[in-house]
């Protein structure tokens, strides 16, 4: 048996043959760039939650997965006649290399705060060039990012004009405020079902109190997608304790009522 391991060129040579339109596979020929766009996103979540769960042997899996996605896309750019997986690599190599003339060139960098700060002067460089009629602070910001991510990035650009609040306080002040807004527009929603404006309504203020939520994650300096995961995390662990202290005593955890099912969280929450 060979012990020779197989590498990119192998898989480029799996996914051109998964394309081919004589005797590929019928799945993969139906795809396009926008139905493949998700699993892209799917697959960069899965890689964060095997880093997020230490599990390496995972995490090299699901890093195969995400650059199936990159051969994938690749692969039907080729077909279109628009670039190659060769093209990908040398467009990143290129910018890896623009982007830290410390490293490649002769500039010097006195630490990663720096390096952060010359990082930003080059990519808003570049978007210039890519883009001149587009001048504003909030330019390039991709509108197919996650929406909690996307707002801190538009709040992280708007905060470099200096349009920003100077610490958390003000910050918890606001989500209060409109916290109270989405309970008014609740109210309104009770009194008036019909109002076909009230759930626009409804909809605007729990964007607003969503926006500022991330904007105090970024006071904070954490990620709200990996304080969502650990909530996320800690409800799951949680709620799978209730269901099997109800089953332990002979009982339905979905037969519960309320009340009971109360007294579970808390002594779940207790022993936790």
């Amino acid at each position: 048996m060979s012990t020779d391991k197989r590498d990119i060129d192998d898989l480029l040579r799996i996914m051109a043959a998964l394309r081919d339109p004589e005797g590929g596979c019928p799945w993969d020929l139906q795809q396009d760039f926008s139905s493949i766009a998700p699993y892209t996103i799917e697959e960069a979540y899965e890689v964060a939650d095997a880093i997020d769960r230490g599990d390496m042997d995972d995490l090299k899996d699901e890093l195969g997965d995400l650059l199936l996605q990159v051969v994938f896309h690749a692969q039907m750019a080729n077909e279109a006649g628009a670039f190659d997986f060769s093209d990908v690599s040398e467009a990143i190599c290129d910018k890896m290399t623009r982007r830290h003339p410390h490293v490649f060139a002769d500039a010097s960098i006195e630490d990663a705060e720096a390096q952060t700060v010359a990082w930003e002067v080059q990519k808003q460089a570049e978007r210039a060039a890519k883009n001149p009629a587009d001048d504003s602070a909030l330019a390039g910001i991709a509108r197919g990012l996650p929406e909690w991510q996307r707002a801190v990035k538009l709040q992280s650009r708007a905060a470099r004009t200096g349009f920003d609040w100077p610490d958390h306080r003000p910050v918890i002040a606001k989500l209060r405020e409109e916290l109270e807004e989405l309970d008014a527009e609740f109210d309104a929603r009770e009194a008036a079902p019909e109002d076909a404006g009230v759930q626009a309504r409804l909809r605007e203020e729990l964007g607003d109190v969503l926006f500022v939520a991330a904007n105090l994650a970024r006071h904070a300096k954490l990620d709200p997608g990996d304080a969502l995961r650990a909530a996320n995390r800690k409800f799951e662990t949680r709620f799978r304790a209730m269901e099997a202290l109800a089953k332990a005593e002979g009982r339905s955890f979905g037969e519960l009522d309320l009340a009971a099912q109360e007294a579970l969280w808390q002594r779940v929450k207790a022993a936790r």
